[in-house]
């Protein structure tokens, strides 16, 4: 089981062009990717890069430039805007758990589990033999080291419950 997630997680990475030997924090780890443009454009937005390059670790789940693509343009575009920081900060915090949660620990999980965000809000994690989902997202790249954490890349934004 083990060996077949690493050549999972291997050949996933070369497809999806993110380093797998990366000596980067998570920060750094996304700017060397090709898919996770968006993201990292976000994530500047949010103020958020000094946060994500602390020690943690941290577990994130970072949705593709292709995940960022099915949202309105409108919705994208209003949530860079300065006065919608605190949200888009909610949104981009609803895709980190504190903790390095790596694809064997998932798989070892009971599934769902329910999983605390940095946002205070919840996700729930499924798994199967073949597949591990966050809320509605697919996991399609999992396990991708960073110095500081793990990043699963997943097909879908995650939006945080309204309060």
């Amino acid at each position: 089981m083990k060996t077949l997630l690493l050549i999972l997680a291997a050949s996933a990475l070369m497809v999806t062009g993110v380093s797998a030997g990366s000596h980067s924090d998570i920060v750094g780890t996304a700017i060397n990717s090709p898919n996770h443009k968006t993201l990292v454009k976000l994530i500047k937005a949010a103020g958020l890069v000094e946060a994500l390059q602390q020690p943690g670790p941290y577990t994130v789940f970072a949705p593709t430039d292709a995940a960022f693509a099915k949202l309105p343009k409108a919705t994208l575009e209003a949530l860079t805007k300065p006065e919608n920081k605190e949200q888009l900060k909610a949104i981009l915090l609803y895709h980190v758990v504190k903790g390095k949660v790596t694809a064997e620990a998932v798989m070892t999980m009971k599934s769902p589990t329910s999983v605390t965000t940095l946002s205070g809000a919840k996700i729930l994690i499924t798994h199967t033999k073949n597949s591990v989902n966050v809320n509605r997202a697919r996991v399609t790249t999992p396990d991708v080291m960073a110095t500081n954490g793990v990043i699963h890349v997943i097909d879908a934004v995650l939006m945080p419950p309204k309060k």
